[in-house]
């Protein structure tokens, strides 16, 4: 088993209507973006964001970095225009589609309708109903991420706000549970606490400890933090050397077991271990610390 590839431990949202944004994105260190053109943009500013937003593809580098476009749900006004845009484009230009609210696996279908088959879809989980059909809709056909929308779902829940984002926990752990039972990445929702860099670790920790493969982020300021946080550290994978190292040895010795660092060590532990360093050759590969 392998990580995304390529890495998905920071995921940056740019509005589509920001052109100073889009035109610095491509600067930045996330490993992959998300151009918006859904939340980040006024309705009288739909039909400039998604110019701005195919100029911005067309022109800039993005080194191999995953760009992703978040159109209008198909029952708005911009929807139906935001997918044909986007079926337009040059082939490469944009490696996935995020599409928001996603309820049911019959959305991701009508959505599948008018795109190119090949076109991987990033399914935006924030509402209860989503929620409920997270595993659904991860299987659904073309489906390679779930993304948590963290925001909005905290509204519908009417939840208050948490340091520990308590109300969500079973949600985000849905969330997670329905994506790796598909076989899809899985990225935890953004930190509003912008001028707060505890809250914003604290949150980054508690989605790695709960099996997030990345998280998506409102502004640059946040990206090393995430890079780091949700990469693996010099001594996780010093540690997971050592237990692979170990494994081979207890293999070649016919045992199934073997104490690493005073640790009973399975075969389960070593592929956990691979895993580990699989994704930072991953990082590395495609040139990111």
């Amino acid at each position: 088993m392998t990580p995304p590839t390529p890495p998905r431990r920071s995921v940056l949202y740019v509005p589509g209507s920001n052109a100073r944004a889009l035109a610095k994105a491509h600067t930045l260190a996330a490993d992959a973006f998300i151009f918006d053109l859904e939340d980040a943009v006024a309705p009288d500013a739909k039909a400039t964001a998604r110019t701005n937003v195919a100029l911005a593809l067309a022109e800039a580098d993005f080194g191999g970095r995953e760009r992703v476009v978040r159109v209008n749900g198909l029952s708005t006004p911009w929807g139906l225009a935001d997918l044909r845009s986007l079926a337009a484009l040059p082939s490469g230009l944009v490696d996935a589609v995020a599409l928001p609210k996603v309820e049911s696996p019959m959305e991701v279908a009508a959505v599948r309708r008018v795109l190119a088959a090949e076109m991987p879809l990033w399914c935006m989980v924030e509402t209860p109903r989503g929620v409920l059909a997270a595993a659904e809709i991860a299987r659904a056909g073309g489906v390679t991420a779930l993304v948590a929308g963290t925001s909005d779902l905290s509204k519908d829940l009417r939840v208050r706000p948490h340091p520990e984002r308590l109300p969500l926990l079973h949600a985000l752990s849905h969330l997670v549970l329905a994506a790796r039972a598909a076989g899809v990445a899985v990225l935890d929702g953004v930190c509003l606490d912008l001028d707060d860099d505890a809250a914003f670790e604290r949150e980054s920790l508690q989605g790695v400890a709960l099996g997030f493969d990345g998280k998506t982020l409102i502004h640059p300021k946040t990206i090393a933090a995430a890079n780091r946080l949700f990469g693996p550290s010099p001594e996780e994978l010093a540690s997971a050397a050592r237990v692979v190292e170990a494994g081979e040895r207890a293999l070649a010795a016919g045992l199934g077991v073997v104490v690493v660092d005073g640790r009973l060590v399975e075969n389960l532990h070593v592929e956990a271990a691979r895993r580990l360093l699989a994704q930072a050759a991953a990082i590395a590969a495609a040139g990111r610390g």
